[in-house]
């Protein structure tokens, strides 16, 4: 018997289920019933003398044992599951798929014919789980005849509140949240994920990083109940999974970039820089901080791009005008960012981009003496550029200008593509995400208040 996470089901000697589980110890909890009889129930005494044949299915998350448990209890109507449910301790989901907007409920017994339901579900506490999870990806209503103001779920995102914000567009979305929630209930979880996955990846193409952001909150939220078990079911039991699933991402990180000769030990801090501008104009930057795998709005920094014309820039061109140069623009924002030491220094630097933007930031590195490891992101196909040549290597003449043709170049680079469920390409992509989504905002407002003073 394995030590693994699954369902269980015990035969009698005619072959007859007669009841099923789930456990994340398949061994501990069956050997349970056996190991001391005499501190067992009534009920569950009897279940054991009847117990002839034992039969296992291994699973990899919470989702998949809740969905195979109440599959098994319904198809099979174990004789001991419904001896116990007679206590009215099991549950079922009900949608009420017939009304303009559905809504979700959890009851003890399913009387409506023309509704859907899911379960029974021994376990309450799993199921209320489950759905709250669900509920941060694909909101719902939760209640037949709904108030007609604002409810405290619609202050928290997770009711749409039908009767109040009402659209043709507003219906079509919600029978889509809903039919989504009847396939994760039907165990297509992971097709979900999939399709949110090339949702995100698609945004993020197109440079909507504010929309690709919530589409990874999604993403982050279903994760809980569709990657491998923790033991215990630590969403529900441990309030440190979140800081545990952020640290297992820096990990991975940290290994992937040794490879590469980085020598990290920690990723503690972590700094992001993206430029964000129209042809040059209102150009501005952005650097994001994120403290153990989580984000510090609190340290973030604006910088709007001076311009002028420094020797990294074209002859004869300024690069707040029509031509801007994206290399002395990160330039100038890592020049300034390193004259406040009193800032805390960074284990790692992220910059928007892929070779020029890498090079660049290495100079200015280089400059002030500062040696802390490097990488770009550049948003074709999402490929981490590292460096992997020393910091301190000459560079060639087109280089020290920051211009492109860096090709042919003494700069060696290794570009590494991780998988697109790599927990290590999920944190740099988050953080370059956010990154951007902050420059655009800065970037935003500061057109804005130049169209005013037109």
């Amino acid at each position: 018997m394995p030590s693994k996470a699954g369902v269980y089901k015990f035969l009698d000697g005619n072959g007859n289920v007669i009841y099923a589980g789930k456990a994340n110890d398949l061994k501990s909890r069956v050997c349970s019933y056996f190991i001391n009889k005499t501190t067992l129930g009534e009920k569950t005494r009897v279940l054991v003398e009847n117990i002839r044949k034992i039969n296992i299915t291994i699973v990899e998350s919470e989702l998949e044992a809740l969905l195979l448990e109440a599959f098994y209890i319904k198809k099979y109507k174990p004789k001991y599951n419904i001896r116990l449910a007679d206590n009215k301790s099991y549950i079922s989901i009900k949608i009420t798929s017939k009304d303009v907007y559905p809504n979700i409920t959890l009851v003890r017994q399913e009387k409506d014919p023309r509704a859907i339901y899911f379960g029974p579900y021994p376990n309450t506490s799993s199921v209320k789980l489950v759905l709250k999870t669900i509920r941060q990806v694909f909101p719902y209503v939760s209640v037949r005849n709904h108030p007609k103001k604002p409810c405290l779920y619609h202050h928290l995102g997770l009711c749409p509140c039908p009767g109040i914000y009402d659209s043709k567009q507003a219906s079509i979305i919600y029978k889509q949240n809903i039919r989504s929630i009847i396939r994760i209930l039907k165990g297509q979880s992971r097709k979900i994920m999939k399709e949110l996955e090339i949702e995100r990846e698609t945004l993020s193409k197109n440079e909507l990083f504010e929309e690709a952001l919530i589409i990874q909150k999604k993403i982050d939220a279903l994760s809980f109940i569709t990657t491998p078990f923790h033991r215990p079911l630590e969403y529900d039991l441990n309030p440190n999974l979140r800081t545990d699933i952020r640290e297992k991402e820096m990990q991975e990180l940290i290994q992937t970039l040794n490879k590469y000769g980085m020598n990290l030990e920690s990723l503690s801090r972590i700094e992001c820089y993206d430029i964000s501008n129209l042809q040059g104009t209102n150009a501005t930057g952005s650097m994001v901080v994120f403290l153990g795998g989580e984000k510090e709005g609190s340290q973030y920094r604006r910088f709007k791009i001076r311009g002028g014309k420094p020797a990294s820039v074209l002859k004869g061109q300024d690069y707040g005008e029509a031509k801007p140069n994206d290399f002395a623009m990160m330039s100038e924002v890592l020049k300034r960012r390193f004259k406040h030491t009193e800032w805390d220094a960074p284990n790692l630097i992220i910059v928007d981009g892929g070779k020029g933007q890498v090079s660049c930031a290495l100079e200015v590195l280089k400059d002030n003496a500062v040696s802390i490891p490097l990488i770009g992101l550049a948003k074709r196909e999402e490929t981490i550029v590292i460096p992997i040549t020393p910091p301190n290597l000459p560079l060639s003449g087109e280089e020290q200008g920051f211009l492109p043709q860096i090709r042919g170049s003494q700069r060696e680079f290794e570009e590494v593509l991780l998988p697109r469920n790599s927990p290590s390409l999920n944190l740099i992509m988050r953080i370059r995400d956010e990154a951007h989504r902050f420059a655009i905002n800065y970037h935003k407002n500061l057109r804005s208040k130049s169209a005013i003073f037109c």
